[in-house]
């Protein structure tokens, strides 16, 4: 069986999207072999099922507006939930978003 580090998993999920948990299972199953890992990735459906998440719609999020010195911004940042949308984290992001745009 081969060792199978982190930086494998790291760089299979780079080139597939799919989940840490499954890239290594897969890695595991194929050997270390990167192809092999691919191919049961495939056979087992996940990257069909990533290209289902690609598809979901962003409908909620922010529409933020910001005025500095005469430079006015605004700024529409969407997200999947209204979780996030009303996460104080995802409004700072966009506050931080705003004050790069105007400051540029």
């Amino acid at each position: 069986m081969a060792a199978i580090s982190a930086k494998d998993v790291a760089e299979l999920r780079k080139q597939t999207g799919i989940g840490m948990m499954e890239c290594k299972k897969a890695l595991v199953e194929a050997d270390g072999d990167f192809e092999a890992a691919v191919k049961i990735l495939r056979e087992k459906g996940e990257l069909k099922a990533q290209s289902k998440i690609e598809s979901r719609i962003a409908a909620d999020g922010v529409v933020d507006i910001m005025s500095e010195n005469g430079v006015t911004a605004m700024i529409e940042v969407n997200s999947e939930t209204d979780f996030v949308a009303k996460n104080e984290s995802f409004k700072e992001f966009v506050k931080n978003l705003l004050m790069t745009i105007v400051a540029n």
